[in-house]
């Protein structure tokens, strides 16, 4: 049984919502307000999901997950009536794993619901890997150098795609299948989302950027990772 946070300050929807998700077989938990979920916000981050709306009382729903996003990489469905690009690409920017505008098909939303809630099938067994003379750990997103100091912490996507990288030494991978699985089919970002992460990487990772030894560009393609 999945727990989900539900935020969502129309009580009509709010009781529709959760109605339908313990049909489903999930505990709700839910709030009306967005200060309220916040004080109660070590309860949220230990969920399996947070359903969210962005327009709350007191403190807005980017607020709240920007608080969540602090120490907690759990799955944020963001739900609004602004629906335009520019309205979308901010809630994934500020830490949405996925959005959905009002008003919505109550299947859509058990649909997604279900979707966030599976494992991303990244294969990589491996708690950690060396890059160059750093050590990054997957479980605490640090980085580490030679010394063990910690340089860097990374954020969940930047872990996830260093994963499906790890996974695939050696391999091309095109950004069209590093979109998919990292941010998933239904989100939003641009393949130069992905070129921004890997400006990121060889900036931590690579002794010289302009001659790279591990994050390889492959023109029109994607990119391929060289294990050190």
């Amino acid at each position: 049984m999945s727990i989900i946070a539900l935020i969502e300050d129309e009580t009509s929807l709010n009781e529709l919502i959760k109605f339908n998700l313990e049909l489903e077989g999930h505990s709700v938990i839910s709030f009306i307000n967005g200060y309220e979920a916040l004080v109660s916000v070590s309860k949220l981050e230990k969920t399996d999901l947070i359903i969210l709306d962005i327009m709350l009382p007191e403190v807005s729903g980017l607020e709240l997950c920007e608080t969540i996003r602090k120490t907690s990489d759990v799955p944020i469905l963001f739900l609004s009536a602004k629906g335009t690009t520019a309205d979308r690409i901010t809630g994934l920017k500020r830490g949405g794993t996925d959005y959905l505008v009002k008003p919505f098909d109550l299947e859509e939303l058990l649909l997604k619901v279900s979707i966030l809630l599976k494992p991303q099938k990244i294969n990589n067994p491996q708690n950690t890997i060396k890059i160059n003379t750093k050590t990054v750990n997957f479980n605490t997103f640090e980085v580490c150098d030679e010394n063990n100091f910690i340089v860097s912490i990374l954020t969940k996507k930047e872990i996830d795609l260093l994963r499906l990288f790890a996974s695939k030494s050696g391999e091309v991978v095109s950004r069209d299948e590093i979109l998919d699985v990292v941010w998933g089919q239904d989100q939003y970002p641009s393949s130069r989302t992905v070129d921004n992460f890997i400006v990121g990487f060889r900036k931590l990772f690579e002794t010289d950027q302009r001659k790279p030894k591990f994050f390889h560009s492959i023109r029109g393609v994607g990119y391929k990772f060289i294990k050190s």
